[in-house]
């Protein structure tokens, strides 16, 4: 851990832009980064908070093809969703740009190219799964199958949703294309590898060693497990049409892989900023060129689905490349359910910035509160609708906002809004002065160990110990008889009052700037250390505002049209999957063993195909089965032309009596089977080593 950095860089993972930011992403990455920035930025520290939308990954094709728009298209449209939520609610980065920026693409061809002329990745010719019927390479994303560690079966050829673990395409058992539905074929290609295992000693020594102290349990956990498997070359480019070009002479067509090109986002959004702001870059990257040391603290906020790539994947391309600094710590956090189930973007089943900044307008510090005390820092968290409104209601609203409400209105009420001349303190009051001053190096503590749920807490014990001492001191009725005395109490108060306006920043933004307008604070003079290193934020004679409600009550009906809503998500799903089961055709009468022994199913490949003369549905076959070649007629001619299926392996009955149509004579049948969509598609047997004429049991 680097003690006293001059300067800190910052990074938040990259969202996707294929769909808006949620509930998740926020708890999981966006808030607590905020906070360490926000934080950090109070304390005088020199900071770079960055962050940008990831554009080249498969899922932006997907997402197209579906929509049936142009991968700009869609990075356009979810990018400028995406930036206005952050700017709404309040993310404070000082930078937020792009990957299909000129800069980046710029950055990430010259990063590879410089590991590419220090020959430091491997060539090679691989076997790569191929979907035949699209005529294109399957990236990770466009392949399902069953994951080999866990068995679940609609696992992504990148990786498992379900056990989280990191797979390449090729380990799917049973894999199947995305685009078409059909089983990949291996096929060859020449692609470039970055040889994870030349690090193994490094990265174990480094994290496992070196970070063994500082670094959450669960990061270490996933990191060590990487390890103790042994790490293998990585590729580092891929098939595609969308991304950025490899840099180098025989890459034709092939583009560099995501999570190579991602993170060297944070780098090339550094530099726009650098370049913006008048800085130098490498200076929030670079190693010391003397010393080789560095005395900038870099910090990867993610979430647990990110761990290997920023962990291991990222630290050694940095390593590989050797200018470039290492991340001190990378606090990743678990995953945030909603109402008891995992949040799906593709069932919509999740809570959308976007759309909770219009159902409650004003209340972005409510969500960002709420959030971080559920936050999932250590173990999988649930958010609920009526938690976010207890923790409004019972929290910020009856401890923080009941305290500087009452602070506010009595000073206004005897004072006219002059914070007043305090005289002698008393026992009480020395205590309470001096636990104000401690709770900034408590916060401090928490927030620097990357526990922000435990900061949050803290900061909610400045406004008790506020609530504490007018309850205790009960000025309302002391002014009756000692008016003096009250001066005391209500200066004391709105000392209080003035250090949660500081303290709270990083937590509760939007709160902060109403009550820099409410105590009339000079917010340029206000920082951190104040509150522990200065007897009076707010000297007496100082004129304040007038009471503003911060956080205004949560009505059961707010909460209830969430719940119906996401009851009507629920209730979505549920027809959609009894849609499509009412699509399946229904079991037939039961069949025998003894009947079912009769059938003598058997692969064959179809050699020659010609429309029937006057019948539109026909088609009539030549099929290869081994033994002979057979006339087959089929009604398929409405979905395929004789030409598209000459050459196509099918599984035939081959034991079918004989029956005449039109007068050709037809010696068995095709096994075809039609698909939710109505499109009709044969039964294919797996056609490696199998051979026209051989049974299938």
């Amino acid at each position: 851990m680097l003690e006293n950095p001059k300067r800190y860089t910052i990074t938040a993972a990259l969202p996707y832009t294929n769909g808006p930011i949620h509930i998740g992403h926020l708890a999981g990455v966006y808030v607590p980064s905020d906070i360490y920035a926000r934080y950090l930025r109070l304390q005088g520290k020199d900071v770079a908070f960055i962050c940008g939308s990831d554009e080249h990954g498969v899922a932006i094709s997907m997402k197209a093809k579906k929509e049936g728009i142009s991968p700009q298209e869609v990075i356009d449209k979810y990018d400028a969703i995406i930036r206005k939520s952050f700017v709404d609610f309040g993310i404070s980065f000082d930078n937020y740009s792009r990957t299909s920026s000129k800069i980046h693409h710029d950055t990430a061809q010259e990063f590879f190219r410089k590991l590419y002329d220090n020959n430091d990745f491997i060539e090679e010719v691989t076997e790569q799964l191929y979907d035949a019927k699209a005529d294109q390479f399957l990236a990770d994303r466009f392949v399902v199958g069953t994951c080999p560690k866990c068995g679940n079966e609609e696992a992504y050829g990148d990786q498992c949703e379900k056990c989280g673990s990191t797979l390449n395409a090729t380990d799917l058992i049973n894999p199947k294309s995305t685009i078409t539905g059909e089983i990949p074929v291996l096929k060859s290609t020449k692609h470039w590898f970055l040889p994870l295992d030349r690090y193994q000693d490094f990265l174990k020594e480094w994290i496992l060693v070196g970070h063994e102290k500082d670094w959450k349990v669960n990061v270490l956990g996933q990191v060590k497990s990487w390890l103790d498997d042994g790490l293998k070359p990585r590729a580092v480019t891929r098939d595609l049409d969308w991304g950025i070009d490899v840099p180098v002479e025989g890459a034709e067509g092939k583009k560099l892989y995501v999570w190579f090109d991602a993170p060297i986002g944070y780098i090339s959004a550094t530099k726009e900023w650098a370049a913006r702001e008048g800085k130098n870059w490498e200076d929030y990257w670079k190693l010391d060129s003397a010393s080789g040391g560095t005395s900038t603290k870099l910090v990867h906020f993610i979430g647990k689905d990110n761990i290997v790539f920023h962990c291991i994947i990222f630290p050694a391309m940095l390593k590989a490349e050797g200018t470039y600094i290492l991340p001190d710590n990378v606090p990743a956090n678990e995953f945030l359910n909603l109402e008891g189930n995992k949040l799906s973007t593709s069932k919509n089943w999740a809570v959308w910035l976007h759309e909770y900044l219009i159902d409650f307008p004003g209340k972005q510090d409510v969500l960002r509160y709420a959030l971080t005390a559920n936050a999932p820092e250590t173990k999988d968290n649930d958010f609920t609708w009526k938690d976010f409104q207890a923790r409004n209601n019972n929290e910020l609203a009856a401890v923080f906002g009941n305290f500087i409400n009452r602070v506010v209105v009595l000073t206004n009420k005897y004072y006219d809004g002059i914070v007043p001349q305090p005289n002698e303190f008393n026992e009480v009051d020395e205590r309470t002065l001096a636990e104000l001053k401690a709770y900034p190096a408590v916060i401090s503590s928490s927030i620097e160990r990357y526990r922000f749920r435990e900061a949050q807490v803290e900061l909610m014990n400045v406004a008790r110990l506020g609530n504490k001492y007018l309850a205790d001191e009960e000025p309302w009725k002391m002014v009756k008889t000692d008016p003096e005395r009250v001066k005391t109490q209500m200066y004391i108060a709105m000392q209080i009052a003035a250090a949660l306006q500081i303290l709270c920043e990083p937590f509760l933004p939007f709160t902060s700037g109403k009550l820099v307008k409410t105590l009339q604070c000079n917010v340029s003079t206000a920082n951190w250390k104040s509150v522990s290193e200065t007897s009076e934020l707010l000297k007496p004679g100082h004129k304040i505002g007038d009471a503003e409600i911060l956080f205004a009550q949560i009505e059961d009906a707010e909460i209830q049209n969430q719940i119906e809503k996401l009851e009507a998500t629920k209730t979505a799903n549920r027809e959609e999957i009894a849609s499509n089961l009412a699509m399946t055709e229904p079991q037939k009468e039961t069949a025998t063993f003894e009947d079912f022994s009769k059938l003598d199913l058997r692969v064959g490949t179809i050699v020659e195909a010609e429309k029937m003369p006057k019948a539109n549905k026909l088609l009539v076959l030549k099929v290869d089965t081994g033994m002979d070649v057979r006339t087959i007629v089929s009604g398929i001619a409405e979905h395929f032309s004789p030409e598209e299926v000459i050459g196509k392996r099918v599984t035939i009955l081959a034991n079918l009596a004989p029956r005449t149509l039109r007068g050709v004579e037809s010696e068995g049948m095709i096994l075809m089977t039609n698909l939710p969509d109505g499109k009709l598609v044969f039964v294919n047997p797996d056609v490696d080593g199998v051979d026209n004429g051989e049974t299938i049991s």
